[in-house]
């Protein structure tokens, strides 16, 4: 590859746009569990939260919005 060829790449997405992505990959796989779309939001945009942990305690029946509370 040239250096001419490596200026009509895209830059790197930023900080915020991954965390956009990432946001949104969780709130879509949350959805599919059944939740809400305020509570799939707000354990979406909580990305300190291990997901796993989330589907897990949804697995065992904890409530959607006692979720955040116990794990965060």
């Amino acid at each position: 590859m040239h250096a001419a060829q490596l200026t009509t790449l895209d830059p790197a997405p930023s900080e915020e746009s991954l965390r956009a992505r990432l946001v949104r990959a969780r709130f879509e796989a949350l959805a599919e569990w059944g939740l809400t779309p305020a509570d799939a939001r707000a354990i979406a945009q909580a990305v300190d939260v291990d997901i796993i942990e989330v589907v897990g305690l949804l697995q065992h029946g904890c409530p959607a919005p006692m979720v955040l509370p116990i794990l965060a």
